[in-house]
């Protein structure tokens, strides 16, 4: 049976209407004002990533719209089609007595529309993006491009699942695909870490707006051709290549 240590903690944000990510911090309770402001002597530089990909560090502090503009015809906010939905995420320490190293993972599932979707292993190979955005403007806590989703089976922790024969992923209709995306450490910026990126402000809250949101993307050419090929439009270059996926997204009425 899986045991979380008392040095773990496992953070989900499971689905997705009206919840709260609760978060628990080891530490004594303390202002993060500082933190939360905090802004480098000199512009941070992007850089490669150990395990591939780069981490956008010079994103850092930023202050943007967690949902990046769309790429094409298809991508926007309640389109049909191909869905990347986030089920969980957080972060999780075996302790010194489990095999392993701490590690911040995200959880999602791609969902089809009414024809299957293939896509090749590995899912999006260098094309997935993750960025967590701090709450009340802090701007971005982490970022990265480049990484790979690994897909997974339904289990708790989810292991990782064998590429088929054919070198692809076929998700059929009333389907999903099920994936996991680390968060590498040198993707967070300076004044965070993997055990606290997820912090709300202040951490004991009943308001989703004193929480971090967090955007997934993945980007693969057969979501353009799925796209064209529901509408039936011969011009598929206008179509975005791009799923996305934001979790505890702003209201915009509200900004």
């Amino acid at each position: 049976m899986f045991r979380v240590s008392p040095r773990s903690w496992l953070i989900l944000a499971v689905p997705v209407v009206g919840l709260l990510v609760l978060t628990y911090s080891a530490t004594t309770p303390e202002s993060r004002a500082s933190a939360d402001r905090w802004a480098p002597a000199e512009p941070l530089r992007d850089g490669p990533l150990p395990s591939g990909g780069t981490a956008r560090l010079s994103k850092c502090g930023v202050d943007e719209w967690p949902r990046p503009e769309p790429r094409g015809k298809g991508e926007g906010k309640g389109s049909k089609g191909p869905q990347l939905v986030l089920t969980s995420w957080g972060y999780h320490d075996p302790g010194p007595k489990m095999p392993g190293e701490a590690r911040f993972t995200v959880h999602a599932a791609i969902r089809t529309g009414d024809r299957p979707l293939v896509l090749d292993a590995p899912v999006g190979e260098g094309r997935v993006t993750l960025d967590l955005y701090g709450p009340h403007g802090e701007g971005v806590r982490a970022s990265a491009r480049g990484l790979t989703a690994t897909v997974v089976d339904s289990g708790f922790p989810g292991k990782p699942v064998d590429i088929p024969a054919s070198g692809r992923f076929r998700v059929d209709p009333g389907e999903e695909l099920l994936l996991e995306v680390e968060l590498p450490a040198g993707a967070v910026c300076p004044g965070h870490s993997l055990l606290d990126i997820n912090q709300c402000s202040p951490e004991r809250t009943n308001d989703a707006a004193d929480c971090p949101v967090l955007t997934l993307t993945l980007t693969d050419p057969a979501i353009r051709a799925y796209r064209a090929g529901t509408t039936g439009d011969s011009a598929a270059g206008s179509f975005s290549d791009r799923l996305v996926a934001v979790f505890l997204e702003p209201d915009v009425s509200r900004v």
